[in-house]
C-alpha cells in the first residue's frame, strides 16, 4: 500500500518489480498475461473475471504510450504459452485525477479498490478536450508497486486552504490548477502567501508561519516551473 495522500499535480516515480507469469493469447495490438497478482472476487456476479490482463503487444501498437507494464522478454517477441516476467521498470508519471470509491469499487477483482489515481507518463501533457485520457491505477492493490514522490506543486498547503496574497486577494487552493479567486476576478495568487485558514476551517500558527517561509521568494510562475521541469509536460489550462 502507497502510504501518499495523492492530489492532482503530483510528479511520482512509479517501479514493479518482475514477476514470473505465462502467456496466455496474443492479438495484433495486446499480450493477455496470467496475472501473477489480484484474485477472483466471487461476491460479484456481473463480472467474471478470467485471470488475464491484456498489455499493450510493442511499441508499434496503439496502445503502449499508455501501457506502463512492461514483459521480459518483450512483448512483441512472446507468444501464447510462453513463460515471461511482467513488471513496472522505474517510470516518472505525473497525476491528473484521483477518484475515491465509497464503497469500493466492483471490478470483479480483489481487492477491490477505495480509492484510484489516473496518471500520465512523464512527458505527456493533459488535454482536456480528451475524452478519456490516462492510466488507471489501484495504489493499494496486491501489485506490488513501489511509488516515490518526485515533485508536489505547492507541498506547503493542503487542499481547501485559504490564503492571502501580496495584493490582499482571497484564494482558496483547490489544487495547483485550481485557485479560486474570493472577489471573482480570476488569476493567479502574487506571493508571498499569508494562511488565512486551513481547509479544515481553523488556523494554525506552524503551518502558517511554513506557508509564510516558504513563498517569500518565488512565485505561482516559478512553482509551474518547476512542475514543468519533473513533469516534462504542460500544466492544464482550466
Amino acid at each position: 500500500m502507497a502510504d501518499i495522500d495523492f492530489r492532482t499535480g503530483d510528479v511520482l516515480e512509479i517501479f514493479c518489480p518482475f514477476t514470473e507469469a505465462r502467456v496466455a493469447g496474443v492479438s495484433a495490438g495486446d499480450v493477455s498475461i496470467r496475472w501473477p497478482w489480484w484474485r477472483n472476487d466471487a461476491d460479484v456476479e456481473w463480472i467474471d473475471w478470467n485471470g488475464n490482463v491484456a498489455i499493450a503487444g510493442g511499441p508499434d501498437t496503439p496502445g503502449w504510450s499508455n501501457e506502463l507494464f512492461r514483459t521480459e522478454p518483450p512483448a512483441e517477441l512472446l507468444q501464447v504459452g510462453a513463460d515471461c516476467r511482467v513488471g513496472i521498470p522505474p517510470t516518472v508519471v505525473h497525476v491528473i485525477e484521483v477518484q475515491r470509491f465509497d464503497p469500493p469499487l466492483e471490478t470483479g477483482r480483489l481487492p477491490r479498490p477505495h480509492r484510484e489515481i489516473v496518471v500520465l507518463t512523464r512527458g505527456v501533457s493533459e488535454d482536456l478536450n480528451a475524452v478519456e485520457q490516462g492510466i488507471g491505477l489501484n495504489p493499494d492493490d496486491d501489485i506490488p508497486l513501489m511509488i516515490r514522490l518526485v515533485f508536489r506543486p505547492y507541498a506547503f498547503l493542503d487542499l481547501g486552504d485559504d490564503v492571502a496574497d501580496r495584493h490582499g486577494r482571497a484564494w482558496c487552493f483547490d489544487g495547483p490548477w485550481e485557485w479560486r479567486a474570493y472577489d471573482g476576478q480570476g488569476g493567479t495568487p502574487a506571493w508571498p502567501l499569508t494562511l488565512l485558514t486551513g481547509g479544515d476551517g481553523l488556523g494554525d500558527a506552524k503551518r502558517s508561519a511554513t506557508v509564510s517561509t516558504a513563498t517569500q521568494t518565488g512565485s505561482h510562475e516559478i512553482e509551474v516551473e518547476r512542475w514543468r521541469r519533473a513533469a516534462h509536460a504542460e500544466p492544464p489550462v482550466r
